[in-house]
């Protein structure tokens, strides 16, 4: 197959930042088993991506739902305070010979 050049991928994407973004985005699909649109040639995921974007086969857009960000497990903050109870029952981590805040130990 003929070598893919940024040129040949600028007809089909806005500018070389997009280019990036989507054969990158491309490629790691194709290397989780998406189906390629074009031979793959014993080219590298990269190249097989590039090569579609050349020929049309993929388009620039974007899916807002693919890049929000998650919240942290509420599992996993239950978990912590469940600890922090059975270290300090009542909420404090004073010990019992330690002298209270109020006394005038010197």
């Amino acid at each position: 197959m003929a070598r893919v050049t940024v040129e040949d991928c600028l007809r089909n994407v806005k500018n070389r930042f997009e280019l990036v973004l989507l054969a990158s985005k491309r490629a790691r699909q194709l290397m989780r088993g998406k189906e390629a649109k074009v031979d793959w040639d014993n080219d590298k995921p990269t190249v097989v991506a590039l090569r579609e974007i050349a020929a049309g086969y993929t388009d620039f857009t974007h899916h807002p739902e693919e890049h929000e960000e998650k919240p942290a497990p509420v599992v996993a903050l239950t978990i912590i305070e469940e600890e922090k109870q059975e270290i300090s029952p009542t909420g404090t981590d004073m010990d019992a010979e330690s002298p209270s805040p109020d006394s005038e130990e010197v």
